[in-house]
């Protein structure tokens, strides 16, 4: 496997530090750092990008995530492990990802269930947070970016434990 080009946040630095700040304000918006986790795992498998289910599970992983989770995110419906709240958030996840899957994009249960367990800024932050995973899924998708090769690279692993850090 190889790569289209390298990322083409990594290519245009400018745009890179625009993900890092919006990452970083979205991680001062009250969701918890679990539930943005999930956020991030649950659009990139729906998006299929490789790069980022492999980081965003590991990434839940060392902060202590359970496998049992982590293996359910997919098929979070059927599985007993998810808060309401973070059921919300998936459900929103799902419905601001897949926007052209239903006439109205994001149907009024889905929000009025969202709504119902954060306030502004928290659902602020998780359209933010479901926005810039889609963007990351689409860069990597569209340029082949191969899964775990960002672990082969010290800049990209210290930028990921650095936003990380900052962002949550």
């Amino acid at each position: 496997m190889q790569s289209r080009m390298n990322n083409p946040a990594m290519v245009i630095p400018d745009a890179m530090k625009a993900l890092r700040d919006l990452s970083s304000a979205v991680g001062k918006c009250g969701v918890p750092k679990s539930t943005l986790g999930l956020v991030e795992l649950r659009a990139s498998q729906i998006n299929g990008c490789g790069v980022c289910v492999d980081m965003h599970a590991r990434l839940m992983r060392q902060a202590g995530e359970t496998d049992e989770r982590l293996f359910a995110v997919a098929a979070w419906r059927d599985a007993p492990y998810f808060s309401d709240a973070e059921r919300a958030a998936l459900a929103l996840t799902e419905a601001v990802t897949r926007l052209s899957d239903r006439a109205d994009a994001v149907p009024d249960e889905i929000w009025s269930e969202a709504a119902g367990h954060y306030n502004e800024r928290a659902l602020a932050g998780l359209l933010l947070a479901i926005a810039t995973i889609n963007v990351w899924n689409r860069l990597n998708s569209s340029t082949r970016q191969i899964a775990g090769e960002w672990l082969k690279s010290t800049e990209a692993r210290e930028w990921v434990e650095k936003n990380q850090a900052v962002a949550r």
